[in-house]
């Protein structure tokens, strides 16, 4: 095997996030490789910042291991990660890397977690998610299970203002027909599509959320062992209607030409927030835990908006990891770096809103 070097590797540096994380390590002199699928991408960023750069797909495992064995450290920036994680993984493991993403699939999260000894064998860790989501709400659901350590019940209310990537998009199309899915008795429950509704204040402002798929529903329950956990995401009602009518519709998506059609539109047309929506952009999550005698533990984080955010999480993750790893295995962000990591960034604030 070759010899290791302190150095990460990023994939799939060219897309939205990508970009940004690449634009962090530019303006703070942290020297990484940059890589993905597309030649002219590829290199035309290469140019642009100066860095090494790597050119290859994920469908040769072994070919992919031994690009990977000169690497302390590989942040996985393409997606649809349903798709793509598990090749990454299986290099490195292979290649006795450490692994790191930026998903928010719950599946990605659960493969992870099914690779603990695997992972404890090869030395290395794998520690998905360390964007938004779940770095910040996982923060906040290991916080307020401090605050109340019998907690039985969490629920997860995020809020958004700025837009969405196209990466996120296409992950979107992908799980579209797939309805929700919430944590029971410690289980992971399939449920339909915006199967509860409810309104949540996130400060000064109150509004309307429904129950999602995210990467929660698995991360929270790994990082605080609470059985029943609902994560809510707060939305138009005109875009709630639409999602209830996915009960009904959502076998339509099922369809191959239909779901071509929408990955082509989304890969000509979204592209991604711009600067102004990013600077102008937000992030709240309230984080309630509850007891079996009703006593809750509620707290509230503000942020950044989401994409500036994850950028800032991921690349201090990648630095972290690097330098001073965790401990071999599978980690959700607040396992690897503790319920205060969020805080360590610009424009977080954390509030207790309720105390047991």
């Amino acid at each position: 095997m070759a010899e290791k070097n302190a150095k990460c590797l990023i994939y799939g540096a060219y897309g939205y996030t990508g970009k940004l994380i690449v634009d962090l390590c530019v303006k703070h002199s942290f020297d990484v490789v940059i890589a993905g699928r597309n030649p002219g991408k590829v290199n035309k960023m290469a140019e642009e910042t100066g860095f090494e750069s790597l050119i290859f797909g994920l469908d040769d495992s072994t070919a992919l291991s031994k690009i990977l064995e000169p690497f302390s450290v590989v942040l996985h920036c393409a997606g649809p990660f349903m798709f793509t994680a598990k090749p990454m993984m299986k290099a490195c493991i292979e290649s006795k890397t450490h692994y790191l993403d930026i998903t928010g699939e719950i599946q990605v999260f659960e493969l992870a977690a099914s690779l603990d000894e695997t992972l404890r064998k090869a030395n290395i860790c794998a520690i998905p998610g360390v964007g938004f989501d779940v770095v910040p709400s996982d923060c906040m659901a290991a916080f307020v299970k401090k605050l109340l350590p019998d907690a039985e019940s969490l629920e997860l209310a995020i809020y958004t203002k700025g837009g969405v990537s196209r990466g996120t998009s296409l992950t979107m199309i992908e799980n579209i027909e797939k309805g929700g899915a919430v944590r029971r008795n410690h289980k992971i429950t399939k449920v339909p599509a915006a199967w509860r509704v409810k309104e949540f204040t996130f400060g000064d402002i109150t509004k309307p959320a429904v129950t999602i798929p995210w990467g929660d529903v698995s991360t929270a329950w790994h990082s605080t062992n609470i059985p029943n956990i609902d994560v809510y995401m707060s939305l138009p009602r005109k875009a709630i209607k639409m999602n209830r009518m996915m009960r009904y519709f959502g076998f339509l998506f099922k369809i191959n030409w239909l779901k071509s059609f929408l990955r082509k539109k989304v890969s000509s047309e979204v592209t991604g927030p711009d600067d102004n929506a990013r600077k102008t952009g937000e992030t709240r999550i309230l984080a309630t835990a509850t007891n079996s005698a009703g006593k809750k533990a509620e707290a509230l984080l503000q942020g950044p908006e989401g994409y500036t955010l994850t950028a800032l999480t991921a690349f201090e993750a990648m630095k972290r990891v690097l330098y001073n790893p965790p401990k071999a295995g599978f980690h959700t962000p607040s396992k690897a770096f503790g319920e205060d990591f969020i805080l360590a960034f610009d424009g977080v604030k954390r509030t207790v809103v309720t105390e047991p």
